[in-house]
Order: structure tokens, then C-alpha cells, then sequence
């Protein structure tokens, strides 16, 4: 599933590209997404401008004076700025057709993505307000988690991967994380002190950063706003690598399940 990095790159790629244009149509194939596509849209989002293409964990936001689209690509969605008349294909869901001449196209081979419209202030949307903090906000800190993660038993790789405490550290961020600051996923969130929180806070931040730099991470369907894949699996340090050698210290690369997820792990470097 894509993750906050392969997001921001989707941002990234399409912001320039629908930033200031007007919505000319909107075209809906296939309602039956993983939330039915609201049938307002249709009428509402016409003759609208495109304000800003902004990101909140991961969901995309499509904002105009009167609403905001919100965009969630699921497994395997994917949004490209296509030339209007480009023929849609199987799953291709959703056109917004811009009057310049381009089309913002939704494709989704499994449906499990979604699109839904609110006039409110999406902050207050009911999939937005619970969130955490963003990975690069100020209120994501060390003593922030380690707050949080008083007297709590769980994984801390369970811990930092629910949206609730901090939004974007997905599985391979997780994992990538964790080793770079040198904790072991399956200590207790709660036994974590002070300063390895603030070891992991950096991390974050640092893994996040360099994957979006070479956008995101393609293990299977991902790719970006403008079709090409992301980079950042050629920088994997430990997620995926199952007995291949650490790259810090040489010795073999360990694998268990946490919260039903692969975790990967250097039990030299990890502690």
C-alpha cells in the first residue's frame, strides 16, 4: 500500500500540473469504490477552481472555494494529469476534466481507493479529525512519544505505525526507522526511554525525507504522478533484506511478524 512518501511524490507530481485550473467535468465510470463516490460531485465540482493540492497523512486534498475532494489511493490507486481525450482504460474510474485541456484520471484495479467530497473544513472530516501529528509538525517529538507511549505494552513498531500517535510511518518506514535509530521493533513502547524516542523522531524524519527524494518506494504497483516508479528500495537498509548482511555492522538481517506485519531487524544494531 502506498505510504506518506509515495503520496507526497503523487502530490508533488500532480500539483503543478492542476494548481489554478478550472474544472471543466467530472466523469465518474464506476461509483463503487471502497466508499461510493458521492453522486454530488458531479454537479458541484464543475466550474470550480483548483486552490491548492494539498496532503494530510494519506490523503490527498483537491482544494476549491466551495469543497475539497478528498483522495485515498487504497492498494493500488494511482492519479496521472492525462491529455482529456486519452482513451480510459479497465480501471479507470474517475476523470476530472480541466479546461485547459488535461484530465485528472483515478485508476484503481482493486477499488479499494476512494474519493469523497466535503464543504466543510477537511480537518473536520470524519477519516481526518483523529488523526496524529505529521512526522515533520513540531508536536511530533521525543517526549511527544514518550508521553504517549507511557505504560503501553505493545510493539514500539506497532506504537509509531497507528495513525493516531504519528501519521505516515507505514511498514517499510517503520522498519527502515527503527534501525537507524537502533531500536529493537519488539520492545515495549512503554519501556523506550527519553532519548531513544528523540534518536527515533529524528529518523522519521530523515528516512521520510530521503524517500520522498527519490520517490517513494515501488515493491509492486506504485508509481508516481507522472507514471514513473519511486527509487527509495534501492536504499533499503533492512526491510525485505532477510539474512542479507547489515549494512552497518555485517551481521545477518532477522525477520519476525508484529501486528501481522513483516518486521525486519539487525539484532546486533537493534537493542
Amino acid at each position: 500500500m502506498p505510504e506518506l512518501p509515495e503520496v507526497e511524490t503523487v502530490r508533488r507530481g500532480i500539483a503543478p500540473r492542476v494548481t489554478g485550473q478550472r474544472v471543466g467535468r467530472v466523469v465518474v465510470r464506476e461509483h463503487r469504490l471502497r466508499w461510493p463516490v458521492p453522486e454530488e460531485l458531479e454537479a458541484l465540482l464543475p466550474g470550480q477552481i483548483i486552490q491548492r493540492v494539498e496532503r494530510r497523512a494519506k490523503y490527498l486534498l483537491l482544494r476549491t472555494d466551495i469543497g475539497t475532494a478528498i483522495f485515498h489511493l487504497g492498494m493500488t490507486g494511482r492519479l496521472r494529469v492525462l491529455p482529456a481525450a486519452t482513451p480510459p482504460g479497465k480501471h479507470d474510474h474517475v476523470d476530472l476534466i480541466l479546461v485547459g485541456g488535461e484530465c485528472l484520471r483515478f485508476n484503481d484495479s482493486r477499488r479499494f481507493g476512494s474519493l469523497l467530497w466535503t464543504m466543510e473544513s477537511p480537518e473536520h472530516h470524519s477519516l481526518l479529525r483523529t488523526l496524529g501529528p505529521e512526522p515533520c509538525d513540531a508536536a511530533f517529538s521525543g517526549a511527544y512519544l514518550h508521553r504517549r507511549a507511557r505504560e503501553r505494552t505493545l510493539a514500539v513498531k506497532t506504537f509509531i505505525m497507528d495513525n493516531h500517535v504519528v501519521v505516515g510511518v507505514g511498514n517499510i518506514y517503520a522498519n527502515e526507522s527503527l534501525h537507524a535509530a537502533g531500536i529493537d521493533p519488539r520492545r515495549s513502547a512503554g519501556q523506550v526511554t527519553l532519548a531513544e524516542y528523540q534518536r527515533l523522531v529524528v529518523a522519521v524524519r530523515a528516512i521520510l525525507d530521503e524517500a520522498i527524494q527519490q520517490g517513494g518506494t515501488t515493491l509492486r504497483d506504485f508509481v508516481g504522478g507522472e507514471g514513473e516508479p519511486g527509487y527509495f528500495q534501492q536504499s533499503l537498509r533492512v526491510y525485505n533484506r532477510y539474512l542479507a548482511p547489515c549494512t552497518a555492522c555485517g551481521e545477518s538481517i532477522q525477520r519476525c511478524r508484529l501486528g501481522q506485519r513483516a518486521t525486519y531487524y539487525c539484532p546486533r544494531c537493534q537493542r
